[in-house]
C-alpha cells in the first residue's frame, strides 16, 4: 500500500476530535487491566460503540488506526512496518497503540505478537468472535483478555439520556420511579445502539443489519446464496424467546442440510447479531441434539427485522434479560422438563440461579411461571429464584422456597451496579 496513503489517513484519524462520551460499563473493567501486560481484546456487533470505547481509552501516550477505513482496503501483513514507522514519525514514541477493527486484515495477529514482545501495551477491536479467536489461538495464546461490549444497557441509556438516579434503588420518590418506567418502555422500543439513539432513523438500523449479512456473512464466509440466509434472520426476528429446530428451518428455508441451518447460526453468533442457548441437561451429548431457544442483539434491530413488538412485549422483555446476563458473562441455559424455566445460570459444575421472565404476573401467567420455576429449584437445589416482570414487586413464600419478583428495570440497574 502506497505510504502517502497511510500517512494521511493516520493524521486524519488522529487529529478527528472527540465528541462528549457515554462512559460504558465495560470501560472500568478494561482500564482495570491498563498496567498489566496482555494485549486487550474487545470484540462486538458492528456500531455498538468499541470506536468510542477505544476513543476513551486515548491519552496523549495512546495511537490511534482504525481498519474499516476503505482506504485500509489494500493494506496487507508487509505495510504494518510502514504504519509502525509513520506513528513513529508524526507523533513521536508512545507505548500504546489503539487498533480498531483489526480483523480486516489478514495476519495482523503476528503484528500484534511483535508490539507485545517490545513491551509495548496493545488494544484491539473487531466484529467476529470468531475471526478473533481463531487467531488469537494461533500467535497470542495465553498473551491476551477478551471482553464483550454490546448495545447500551439500561443503565448505559440512562447516561444517555442524561437521567441521574439520585438515591438508592430502595428509596426512589414515586415521581422517580415512574420517570424511569417511562424510560425503561423507551428503552424497550429502541434498544440501545447508540447513534440510531440519536438520530431516530431507521435506515441506519438498515444499513447495520445489511453490513452484517453482507459483509460479515455473506462475503466472509463465502456463501452463494442470501435468499435462505435472510429467511433464518427473519424467523429468528419473529421467534424471540421460543425453541428453534434446526430441521424445521431446514424445511422452510429448502436446504439439503440441518448441519447448514446450524453454520448459519454459528455465522450469527460469531457477528453478534443472534444468539442460541441450550436446554440444561448434565449430559452435553443431550444438551447438543435438544432444541435452542433464539434472542437478537438488540429489540429496535428486532422490530426493523420483522418482531411486531406489540405482539408479545414478554418476549422482548426476556430478550432485554438475556443480553443483561450476556454482559454479566453468565453461562445461560434454559429449563424444560414437565414445566419451563427460562434462564438457569451455571457456574462451575452447579446451577447457581432460576430466572423467569413474564411481562404481568396474573392469574393466566402466575401458576405456568410458578410451577416452571418451583421445578428448577427443587431440581438444582435451590432455596431462591426470581421472576421478572415488567412493573411488580412482592416475595412469594412456597414452602421452603422463596420467590422474589421484581420490575426488569430494577434488576437491571441493581446488576450493572454489582
Amino acid at each position: 500500500m502506497d505510504r502517502e496513503v497511510i500517512k494521511k489517513v493516520i493524521l486524519e484519524q488522529n487529529t478527528i476530535k472527540k465528541d462528549k462520551l457515554i462512559e460504558r460499563t465495560l470501560f472500568k473493567n478494561i482500564k482495570q487491566q491498563e498496567k498489566t501486560p496482555f494485549i486487550i481484546i474487545i470484540s462486538g456487533i458492528r456500531r455498538c460503540g468499541k470506536s468510542t470505547l477505544l476513543s476513551e481509552l486515548k491519552t496523549n501516550d495512546a495511537y490511534y488506526v482504525n481498519f474499516d477505513d476503505e482506504r485500509f482496503f489494500d493494506f496487507a501483513i508487509n505495510d504494518f512496518q510502514t504504519l509502525y514507522e509513520l506513528l513513529i514519525e508524526l507523533f513521536g514514541k508512545k507505548e500504546i497503540f489503539l487498533f480498531d477493527e483489526i480483523q480486516n486484515i489478514h495476519g495482523w495477529e503476528r503484528f500484534v505478537r511483535r508490539l507485545h514482545d517490545y513491551k509495548l501495551k496493545v488494544y484491539v477491536t473487531g466484529s467476529n468472535a470468531l475471526m478473533l479467536s481463531r487467531e488469537l489461538g494461533t500467535h497470542l495464546t495465553g498473551r491476551n483478555l477478551s471482553f464483550a461490549l454490546y448495545p447500551f444497557s439500561f443503565a448505559e441509556f440512562l447516561k444517555f439520556k442524561q437521567q441521574q438516579i439520585q438515591n438508592k434503588l430502595d428509596m426512589l420518590t414515586t415521581d422517580s420511579i415512574a420517570n424511569l418506567k417511562r424510560l425503561f418502555n423507551e428503552y424497550c422500543e429502541k434498544g440501545g445502539f447508540p447513534e440510531f439513539l440519536l438520530t431516530q432513523k431507521e435506515d441506519y438500523l438498515k444499513s447495520i443489519y445489511e453490513n452484517i449479512l453482507y459483509r460479515d456473512i455473506i462475503a466472509r464466509y463465502k456463501l452463494k446464496e442470501e435468499k435462505p440466509l435472510k429467511e433464518i434472520i427473519y424467523y429468528i426476528a419473529g421467534n424471540i424467546g421460543k425453541e428453534v429446530s434446526f430441521n424445521k428451518l431446514r424445511e422452510l428455508t429448502q436446504l439439503t442440510s440441518a448441519t447448514t441451518i446450524r453454520e448459519y447460526f454459528e455465522y450469527f453468533e460469531n457477528s453478534y447479531l443472534a444468539f442460541l442457548i441450550s436446554r440444561y441437561d448434565p449430559s452435553l451429548r443431550k444438551q447438543i441434539y435438544y432444541n435452542k431457544k433464539v434472542y437478537l442483539i438488540d429489540s429496535a434491530l428486532a422490530k426493523i427485522i420483522g418482531f411486531r413488538i406489540g405482539e408479545d412485549k414478554g418476549r422482548i422483555l426476556e430478550n432485554i434479560v438475556f443480553l443483561q446476563l450476556k454482559r454479566m458473562n453468565k453461562e445461560v441455559y434454559f429449563h424444560k422438563q414437565q414445566n419451563e424455566c427460562d434462564f438457569l445460570i451455571r457456574k462451575g459444575i452447579s446451577i447457581i440461579q432460576a430466572i423467569q421472565v413474564v411481562a404481568v404476573l396474573d392469574q393466566n401467567t402466575k401458576n405456568r411461571e410458578i410451577d416452571g420455576l418451583i421445578e428448577s429449584m427443587k431440581m438444582y437445589k435451590l432455596n431462591e429464584g426470581l421472576i421478572l416482570t415488567e412493573d411488580q414487586k412482592e416475595v412469594i413464600k412456597i414452602k421452603n422456597k422463596t420467590i422474589i419478583v421484581k420490575p426488569i428495570w430494577q434488576w437491571l440497574l441493581e446488576t450493572e451496579e454489582s
